[in-house]
């Protein structure tokens, strides 16, 4: 029995590898800790991409042919805009990418890779009845997504952002990379492929969990009671967010990475620092609290802080609203998802896996 396909081995990959038992990540050979807050995005994206497409630049060069393609396709998709906005965020945002040409070359790659940067800000500031901001092709690519939301960016948030579209670049062949491998095996081109991916990272078993996370948090601090709030939550059904992971047995090492970034934004002189700090303590005691009830509830699992406790507290301090955390996931996971598409293609072997079928039998006559 396979439902779940857990532990099925589906490919062989060089571009990252999820030590569940251990708590580690690594990606093309560097671990998780190596990379968050050392490398910037662009160097991370060469890192994935190298192998998989001729005439990659050098990291400044990919920065620079990101910063030019933001500006591609906020040209393309600007007609369309005001029919996008009436959409969720990530639907818009999906619909957006959606208009993108379906090649296979760098140059697509680019223009995915940028898409959801251009498209969030931009959608989100629609909703708020304001214009949307072109990007600046000369801007890093972290600093220039929340210059189009904001208008302006700080070095400190634009480095946190950074940060965090590097720790979930890729991870394994979790539901939206298999997503987006399926679709890839049959040679469509990025475009579709991504679009499966993008369409399994909407779920709140996936990529829809951290703006959960951040409804739980202030109805907590509503009631002023983390342990008797969470103690009723589990007696009721429902689900702590942002604990348990499908891989994991020990703790997210993900977790650990951006909670130091959301204490280095708290600890710093911005003037959202303070409500950073102030935010970042709480959460810290309802995590504390969370691991406590979860073991009684549940003593024959090990259930442990995931990635999406601490990327709701960092994309909320970097200026995100709740609704548009799984569209900023996406931002962080498509440059995985496009290397994957292409180490899946060069196998040139369509996945295409069996299924026991356990209905009825008709009756046959003879």
């Amino acid at each position: 029995m396979a439902n779940g396909l857990d532990d099925v081995v589906a490919a062989d990959t060089v571009l990252s590898d999820v030590d569940g038992a251990g708590g580690h990540l690594t990606i093309r050979g560097h671990s998780l800790m190596e990379l968050t807050g050392r490398w910037h995005h662009a160097q991370v994206v060469r890192l994935l991409f190298d192998g998989f497409f001729d005439g990659l630049p050098s990291d400044t060069g990919l920065e620079k042919a990101i910063g030019r393609a933001r500006t591609e396709v906020f040209d393309l998709v600007q007609p369309m805009l005001t029919q996008l906005a009436p959409l969720d965020i990530y639907s818009g945002m999906r619909a957006g990418i959606a208009m993108l040409p379906d090649g296979g070359e760098l140059d697509d790659a680019q223009r995915l890779i940028a898409a959801p940067a251009v498209l969030t800000p931009a959608l989100l500031r629609l909703g708020r009845g304001e214009t949307p901001i072109a990007p600046d092709e000369k801007a890093d690519h972290a600093g220039d997504m929340l210059r189009m939301l904001c208008g302006t960016a700080s070095p400190a948030l634009a480095g946190a952002l950074d940060s965090y579209l590097v720790t979930v670049c890729d991870h394994g062949l979790n539901a939206s990379t298999f997503a987006t491998r399926v679709v890839a095996s049959t040679q469509a081109g990025l475009t579709s492929a991504i679009l499966a991916g993008l369409g399994a990272l909407k779920g709140p078993l996936h990529g829809g969990a951290p703006g959960p996370v951040i409804e739980m948090l202030d109805a907590i601090e509503a009631s002023g009671d983390a342990a008797a709030w969470l103690s009723g939550e589990i007696a009721h059904g429902g689900r702590i967010m942002g604990f348990g992971h499908r891989i994991y047995r020990v703790r997210d090492p993900r977790a650990d990475a951006l909670k130091a970034v959301v204490r280095q934004l708290g600890s710093g002189n911005a003037k959202s620092g303070g409500e950073t700090g102030r935010r970042l303590a709480f959460a810290e005691t309802v995590e504390q609290a969370a691991l406590e009830v979860l073991k009684l509830a549940k003593p024959q699992r090990s259930i442990q802080t995931n990635v999406e406790f601490y990327t709701a507290l960092l994309l909320e301090a970097v200026g995100f609203p709740k609704e548009a955390f799984s569209s900023v996931f996406a931002a962080g996971r498509v440059a995985g998802w496009i290397a994957h598409a292409r180490e899946q293609q060069a196998t040139g072997r369509l996945i295409r896996p069996q299924s026991r079928y356990v209905g009825p039998v008709p009756d046959l006559v003879a």
